[in-house]
């Protein structure tokens, strides 16, 4: 019996630690991808500098270079940001319809269990007390005649 305690918590401690990486795997995917756009950028501007620095590029033309560089960025940062959240937005879309069909397998589960063993459902409860009411005004009713 202890064992399979273990075991079960062994199994919820993981399924735990693995929803918990998920989002942090996604977070530092995302933070990762922003660090080498930003490095990216560092990088082309040190490129611009030394070019302008030894007189291979105008100023006006490294002006004009990093100006396309940020915005080109900027909108893969966008670009990107928009692909993240669709699928997230998937995934919390599967995630709640896989919600909805282990629930009904649990609710399943319980009625299978209940039946097994015997024992009523609330709504067979609710119902057989609908029909005790249902008789007893009957017999209240037979009783005043």
């Amino acid at each position: 019996m202890a064992k399979r305690k273990t075991a079960k918590r062994k199994v919820v401690a993981k399924r735990k630690v693995a929803a918990k990486t998920a989002g942090a795997r996604i977070r530092d995917t995302w933070a990762a991808t922003l660090a080498t756009l930003a490095s990216a950028e560092a990088e082309v501007e040190n490129q611009i500098r030394v070019l302008l620095k030894n007189n291979k590029i105008s100023a006006k033309d490294a002006r004009a270079a990093l100006r396309d560089l940020r915005s080109r960025i900027d909108r893969e940062r966008k670009k990107a940001l928009k692909q993240l959240d669709a699928r997230l937005k998937g995934l919390q879309a599967r995630i709640r319809k896989e919600r909805k069909t282990v629930t009904k397998m649990v609710e399943d589960g319980v009625q299978s269990a209940l039946a097994a063993l015997n024992i009523p459902s609330r709504q067979e409860v609710t119902d057989l007390t609908g029909k005790v009411e249902q008789l007893s005004r009957k017999i209240d009713s037979i009783r005043r005649k």
